[in-house]
């Protein structure tokens, strides 16, 4: 099983939904970038469950603890270890489903390859273990700030509502992390309907890097939105890509998308930051579709590992919608992408000797 990311700056996750902890390895760190528990924890804090009645309402604190890597508040370049302890989980409301294939999820598929599977929570394949994701994001986040270079998230679909506006400062301030007023508040009415009659929604999440500066990728296998792509759809329940106008390109002319360049910068950023796989300086613009979630109220129908046809129905706790919290996860993936490129750029700029040496 993979489990890790990064080429310079790289993640090793590990744990289960319903095991006692998840956490991750980071090396690559480099030492002196101040780093506290506080600054892990703001992130996971707008990753965890229980936040809203838009999200699941599982109760856990989500409370970092630093093992290592770390020492009077500065990194030292040694591998950092971050764990989150699990206190909330409730395997029994899995019970039901351990013999069961259920639509949507990974069942049928981790069965197939490994012969086993932890059905409590849906195990590693569970998003619960994108709190290491976060943990490891928020390092690199740091590494960024050093640069200037800042990461926004922020729901910008829901179903059929699509925000308009861009009001970054309002995200925040709305339990779907969405950047339109108007749109907020439908997206919100439409989640909590849909939990009502025990479904689910899906949705869009578009991610803003700002100050990152030119020349970050490696063409043409590693080019950045590659490296982007890779790590975004990673993300469970992430089920497409796009940078910049993305599919909206496949109905533009090349009069239209081309990105002029003027004595002020680029005079447009339909490219969403990136040419030739290489940051060009203008702000990074990714967009993410995030499925409903599978794990819904309605009866339905599935096999069972005998092959029998079997009704069944999911109890537990599950969110209507994941996009509130898939925000800080894509920023996290986000940040360790462009903290990685940066790290390999630096060890990459030519040499230039000083003047009359």
């Amino acid at each position: 099983m993979s489990s890790t990311f990064g080429k310079f700056l790289t993640i090793t996750t590990f744990g289960e939904s319903h095991g006692p902890a998840v956490g991750v390895i980071l090396d690559g760190c480099p030492p002196g970038i101040l780093l506290d528990p506080e600054t892990i924890q703001h992130d996971l804090d707008r990753r965890r469950p229980g936040q809203s009645a838009v999200t699941t309402q599982r109760k856990e604190p989500d409370q970092v603890e630093i093992l290592s890597g770390v020492f009077e508040g500065v990194t030292t370049g040694a591998s950092i270890a971050l764990m989150v302890r699990s206190v909330d989980a409730r395997s029994q409301d899995y019970s039901n489903l351990k013999d069961l294939f259920r639509p949507g999820h990974a069942d049928y598929t981790y069965w197939q390859k490994y012969g086993i599977r932890d059905y409590r929570g849906s195990g590693r394949s569970s998003g619960r273990e994108t709190v290491s994701r976060v943990a490891a994001g928020a390092v690199a986040r740091r590494i960024l700030e050093r640069d200037g270079v800042r990461v926004r998230a922020f729901t910008v679909q829901v179903a059929d509502i699509a925000a308009l506006d861009r009001d970054l400062a309002f995200v925040e301030q709305n339990p779907v992390r969405c950047p339109d007023r108007k749109a907020a508040a439908e997206m919100e009415r439409a989640i909590l309907s849909a939990r009502e009659a025990g479904d689910s929604l899906g949705g869009i999440v578009e991610t803003l890097a700002t100050g990152v500066p030119p020349g970050l990728g490696d063409p043409v296998m590693d080019k950045l939105e590659a490296s982007l792509a890779w790590a975004l759809l990673s993300i469970p329940a992430v089920k497409g890509f796009e940078v910049g106008e993305g599919f909206a390109s496949a109905m533009m002319r090349g009069s239209e998308m081309n990105d002029r360049m003027t004595p002020e910068g680029f005079a447009t950023n339909h490219a969403g930051g990136i040419l030739g796989g290489i940051s060009n300086g203008e702000p990074i613009v990714t967009r993410i579709a995030v499925k409903p979630p599978s794990s819904i109220a309605i009866p339905q129908k599935t096999m069972d590992r005998t092959g029998h046809e079997r009704d069944f129905a999911i109890s537990g706790r599950h969110d209507p919608c994941l996009c509130p919290r898939v925000v800080p996860v894509a920023e996290a993936m986000t940040c360790l992408v462009l903290a990685d490129a940066l790290l390999r750029q630096r060890a990459i700029e030519p040499y230039r000797p000083k003047a009359g040496v």
